[in-house]
Formats: C-alpha cells, structure tokens, sequence
C-alpha cells in the first residue's frame, strides 16, 4: 500500500502547508511520563509525523491503566511502558524514530533528555517531577506543555515560550505545599484523552508555527458540564 499521502489531509490546511509539515518531520519531543496522558499525546505526534519522539517512564503495564491508557493491550501487562508504547506508535509509523528511555525523570538524567529537544510534553502525575521540568526547560529556554488531570477536569497550559513566557512556579509557586502530596488516582479514561490531546495540539502549533498557543495561559476544563475557561497566568 503506497503511504506516500499519509499527511495530505494535514498539509492541504494553509496553517500547516508542505513547511509546516517539514518542521514536524524536523522535530524532536520529548514525552515523559507514558500513562494516561503520554498514550494520546505520543499517538497524535505520531501519527502527525513529528520525527523523533523521545519517550520517558519506568513503570510498568499495570490492569488499572488499561481503563485510559490506550497505547497497552492486555498482553502487555507486567512489560514496561516505554517498550510497548515504541512497539505500537512504530507499527502507527513507520517513518518516525522513537528513542526510549525506562527511566525516571531526575535531577540528575533531566537536562541530557531535554538537550536537543524542540518541545517537552508533561504526561506526569506528581508535583516534583513537573518542577524538575520547568528547571531544566527555563534553562534550556525549551517550551514545556503541562497537563494535568483529576477525575473529570483537566488542565493545559504552555510555559516558557511566547514574548511574555512563564513557568510552572508561577501557576504553582509554593513548591514545600505540594511537592510530595500524593496524585489523585480516581479518573475516568476520557479524561486523559481530551487533555492530551490538547496537549498534542498545543505542540503542533508550537512547532509548525500557526495559531495561539497557550503560552502564559491556562486552559481548563470540566467533563461534568464541558465548561471550559482560559485564565492569564
């Protein structure tokens, strides 16, 4: 089967074009954390083109993430993410590289995982984690998408990028508060879905240069009643 159209419904839009498609296919990401965030997010970048997705996470396929992280089967229980997420988004394209990493995210591993890479996409689910990220990014002046969920609302926002950039302190500044409170685990698998997938979007606009990212905004959202509001960091 000739795939040599795989993206022309992408690139036939005027803020994508043949460029836009190009600086995707250019582009490295890093993702860290593949659960319920990191499976939407790394399958629409897949299957957009990005061209190296750098994937972070030490755990392994559990029964609970079967309910929202889509990128497992059952067959894949006890195995560690990173391998069976690669094995899947490779199968979904062909043509792109995948580097993983089964790992966690530290002080210590932070900045060589960032070096090199054009966007950082938050899939995590704990406070300390998502600070290491927003040191290493504002360093390296590298975009960093957050996400986060809880139950049924959602949040995304874009930090350390755009004219005016700021960080995750700023939304979250009393580190000593939340720095080991525990994540929330009730969630419903639809959650992750819309939230990631904004979070994908967010990227895509990042790197081939069209639309208004969500740089020093937060975007939420509540599945209970589709609310969703854009508050200025």
């Amino acid at each position: 089967m000739n795939i040599d159209n795989r993206y022309e419904r992408q690139t036939a839009l005027p803020e994508i074009g043949p460029e836009g498609q190009a600086r995707l296919e250019r582009a490295r990401v890093l993702i860290v954390g593949m659960g319920g965030l990191g499976c939407p997010i790394a399958l629409y970048l897949a299957a957009a083109g990005v061209g190296t997705l750098v994937l972070v996470d030490d755990d392994t396929v559990g029964p609970t993430n079967l309910q929202r992280q889509v990128l497992y089967a059952e067959t894949d229980l006890g195995k560690p993410k990173v391998l069976c997420a690669a094995q899947r988004l490779r199968q979904l394209n062909g043509q792109i590289r995948i580097e993983i990493n089964p790992c966690r995210l530290t002080d210590r591993n932070a900045t060589a995982l960032v070096e090199g890479c054009d966007v950082v996409v938050d899939g995590t689910d704990n406070f300390a984690t998502r600070y290491i990220l927003d040191n290493v990014c504002a360093r390296a002046r590298v975009p960093y998408i957050y996400g986060a969920v809880c139950g049924l609302e959602g949040q995304v926002a874009v930090f350390h990028a755009g004219p005016h950039p700021r960080s995750y302190r700023d939304l979250y500044p009393d580190e000593e508060a939340v720095r080991d409170l525990p994540p929330d685990p009730r969630v419903v698998g639809v959650t992750p879905a819309v939230v990631g997938s904004v979070q994908a979007s967010e990227t895509l606009k990042i790197l081939a240069g069209y639309g208004e990212p969500l740089c020093g905004k937060l975007w939420t959202v509540d599945l209970r009643t589709l609310e969703t509001h854009i508050l200025t960091i």
